[in-house]
């Protein structure tokens, strides 16, 4: 059996940009097994039993970091989280050197955060073993879209056809790039909504409709994406004031009532309440998804692992 003969014929997941539709239905599908494992008593299973996921975070996270954790460990792995804070990458090891460090160890799979775009992929060129991005700088986040995915179709019953917004700081966010690439993919329409200085260029080639005004921009969406704003990653003033970009951009039921009245509401978290979004609006447990996405997080994750590591099961038969 060779790689193309796979069903998901990739030693990693760097990305959503390249798959093709099958592909995502895939990691998908079999992310739903897991949605319902993962609500039983017993949760564990033996699939990655004597498997070795390393997380490297070089940046602070609870959710992803977290939620991976517990996927390797219900599928039966030995994970290992490494604090870049306590590493010897904080006494000047490049990213290589640290690359080559923990190949020496025989890892099964890398789940790797990084702040700079591209990263990861350079360090992926380095091993051995699978990798997974687990977020590099506002390039993409391929686990948070396949989560955002996954709760949009247990919901909804589909993703083709729906007219999605994301909302927000789109020129940072690699959510926003992520679910770009996997809802045209997958047969969604796409608008997004922000002040235009939180706009990349040309993002229009990525086939989506650009609005500035929150009103017009919801007008009859299935689904509305809210995005954090990055303050972390601005070098300048974006917009006039915090006060000023929730009264134009933050999701409240007075904006919300322009969308379709069964419209979803997302957010990839931590939320700034009183900024991205009112309160009320994200605990409205009828219009709200947010806690779910955190539970199909885990199950996603789950998916990607076990199908990855199977992938390299195959590769160590051939090599036999």
């Amino acid at each position: 059996m060779t790689a193309g003969d796979l069903p998901f014929p990739h030693r990693h997941l760097l990305g959503i940009e390249g798959l093709l539709p099958e592909e995502i239905s895939l990691l998908l599908d079999r992310s739903e097994t897991y949605v319902e494992q993962n609500r039983q008593a017993d949760k564990k299973k033996s699939v990655l039993r004597g498997r070795t996921i390393i997380n490297l975070f070089f940046e602070a996270s609870t959710r992803t970091r977290i939620s991976f954790e517990l996927a390797g460990k219900r599928l039966g792995g030995d994970v290992i989280n490494i604090s870049v804070a306590f590493s010897s990458i904080k006494k000047g090891e490049t990213l290589i050197d640290t690359a080559m460090t923990l190949n020496a160890m025989h890892p099964d799979v890398l789940v790797v955060r990084h702040p700079d775009s591209g990263a990861v992929k350079l360090l992926s060129e380095k091993v051995n073993c699978a990798v997974i991005n687990g977020g590099d700088g506002s390039h993409e986040h391929p686990t948070q879209a396949l989560l955002d995915a996954l709760t949009i179709r247990r919901r909804k019953g589909r993703i083709s056809g729906l007219l999605v917004a994301i909302c927000g700081d789109i020129l940072h966010s690699r959510v926003a790039r992520s679910n770009i690439h996997l809802l045209n993919t997958m047969g969604a329409r796409v608008r997004l909504i922000a002040p235009r200085t939180l706009i990349p260029e040309d993002v229009e080639r990525l086939g989506v409709e650009v609005f500035h005004d929150m009103n017009k921009g919801l007008a009859d969406c299935d689904i509305v994406m809210m995005l954090r704003l990055q303050s972390e990653r601005m070098r300048g003033s974006f917009f006039p004031s915090i006060r000023e970009y929730f009264r134009f951009f933050g999701l409240d039921y007075e904006k919300l009532a322009n969308a379709k009245d069964d419209a979803l509401i997302l957010h990839p978290g931590p939320m700034n309440r009183g900024v991205e979004i009112d309160s009320v609006v994200a605990d409205d447990f009828g219009r709200s998804a947010i806690g779910e996405q955190v539970e199909m997080g885990v199950a996603v994750r789950m998916a990607c692992l076990e199908i990855l590591t199977r992938n390299l099961t195959e590769q160590e038969r051939r090599n036999l």
